[in-house]
């Protein structure tokens, strides 16, 4: 699941950056909104974190350009600005929810599962599919009933293929999904993350390689 953070504070931009990362998210940063706007036009992103007080270009400009694009990113607001006024004007710019600083950042994570549960098809509490049991909720994987542990990355590259409900997902989808943009694109992260997803999750092997094409778990 892919966040944008766009936040003029950079020292508040970074920390939210990273708590994501530490919840499985891919997370991008911007710290004005035409940056933003740039990032938006090059990638798809599931939720958007958007201080509304932005340099450049306005973070209700910001928000406004992704309503009218027509997607189904969702836009979590942050504002120093209390007053009910403003967080009803935020509202009816398209934001799907408000939080006004300072806030927690276990709020903030929160806030965003909950936007990216709405931002995508409504999926199973458990995926399951060959023996395999994937809580996305509590970052828990079973085969067979017993426990792997996995890395983050690994988690998240195991979670898009379960949601593929046997569809092949290509190298650069997992690319897109799991990673942030500083990603290299000729890079193999994905096949060596494979590589040791399967490893761990031991034999007889259920992610099939689709030569040409990606990965499935049939």
């Amino acid at each position: 699941m892919r966040v944008l953070v766009v936040e003029d504070e950079k020292l508040l931009a970074d920390a939210v950056a990273e708590w994501l990362r530490r919840e499985a998210f891919a997370v991008d940063v911007a710290y004005d909104g035409d940056a933003a706007l740039e990032r938006l036009g090059v990638n798809d992103y599931d939720v958007v974190v958007l201080d509304r007080d932005l340099p450049v270009v306005h973070g209700d400009d910001v928000c406004r350009a992704i309503v009218e694009g027509g997607g189904e990113t969702r836009v979590l607001m942050l504002t120093a600005a209390a007053a009910v006024r403003d967080r009803v004007a935020g509202l009816a710019l398209g934001a799907d929810d408000y939080l006004i600083k300072p806030f927690a950042l276990v709020e903030l994570s929160a806030r965003v599962h909950a936007l990216t549960r709405r931002a995508r098809p409504a999926a199973p509490p458990k995926l399951t599919r060959a023996g395999l049991v994937v809580d996305p909720a509590r970052h828990e994987v079973y085969r067979d009933g017993r426990y792997v542990a996995l890395s983050r990355k690994e988690f998240a590259v195991l979670a898009e293929l379960m949601r593929a409900g046997g569809a092949v997902v290509s190298a650069e989808e997992l690319l897109e999904r799991a990673w942030d943009e500083h990603i290299d694109p000729f890079t193999n992260v994905v096949r060596v993350t494979v590589m040791k997803l399967r490893r761990k999750l031991g034999d007889p092997q259920i992610v099939e390689t689709v030569p040409g094409v990606g990965y499935q778990i049939r």
